[in-house]
């Protein structure tokens, strides 16, 4: 516990706290959509349990620093390149946001109902965990690999985790009511799930695109939204007033 009384360590520990945060954005985001697909007495559950899975791999990763530097060593070389097995799971996990976000878009254009007819059954409770487990080895890779490299202490970067965790179970509930109840939000959520596969393809086969690349295109893509939301909002008021009965506004 000689870390306790290290000031580079508790900079450290701010640090990663936030970084974890950052990047467990899209981790909330995907959650999100996945639990909204669920009856509404199940939602908050999976989010918990959701999160206590990234939490989980997060920290077991980490334990397993040796299995982390086989992860980075290369396998075989493709097209000049050479893959890992962090590669291969990078690119398998942007493959299947691609899909998925890609299915959710889909059935969202296409109705509600006929769309819960076709997919009813596959959303249940356990696939949603499933599919949630899944995503989150592909969102803690990064994330550790880099916490790895900027803390020296293994209880720092397991603190941090686990802070980053809590703050994200404390937002997760408003985030994702506030995308089930706003249709054009969730569609711009679906749309930073296909943009994050993009990208982890890409890093993948090696082709690195700065995530403040896209941090960025997704916050200002949020905040011109927010502004619709708004003007919008502002434009329904007269029209409610004005079809107000005359006794009601007199």
């Amino acid at each position: 516990m000689e870390w306790i009384a290290d000031p580079q360590a508790w900079v450290a520990l701010a640090t990663l706290t936030a970084l974890e945060i950052v990047l467990g954005i899209d981790n909330i985001i995907f959650i999100s959509i996945l639990v909204g697909r669920l009856p509404p007495a199940q939602r908050q559950r999976a989010r918990v349990l959701g999160l206590g899975l990234a939490m989980g791999t997060r920290i077991a990763l980490l334990l397993s620093l040796a299995f982390l530097a086989k992860l980075t060593a290369p396998l075989f070389t493709l097209l000049a390149e050479e893959i890992s097995g962090r590669d291969i799971v990078l690119i398998a996990g942007g493959l299947f946001l691609l899909a998925k976000s890609t299915f959710e878009i889909h059935g969202a254009l296409e109705g509600p109902e006929e769309h819960e007819l076709k997919a009813g059954a596959a959303h249940n409770f356990t696939t949603t965990l499933i599919q949630i487990a899944v995503v989150d080895i592909v969102f803690s890779l990064d994330s550790v690999i880099t916490a790895v490299g900027m803390a020296q202490h293994i209880p720092v970067m397991v603190l941090a985790i686990v802070i980053a965790v809590g703050v994200m179970m404390f937002a997760a509930k408003s985030i994702g009511d506030f995308v089930d109840t706003h249709p054009t939000i969730k569609m711009l959520a679906l749309s930073f799930l296909i943009l994050i596969g993009v990208a982890l393809i890409g890093e993948g086969l090696d082709l690195h695109i700065p995530k403040g690349y896209i941090y960025f295109a997704m916050a200002y893509s949020v905040v011109v939204e927010m502004l619709n939301i708004r003007m919008r909002k502002r434009a329904r008021q007269p029209l409610q007033l004005h079809n107000k009965p005359a006794a009601e506004t007199e």
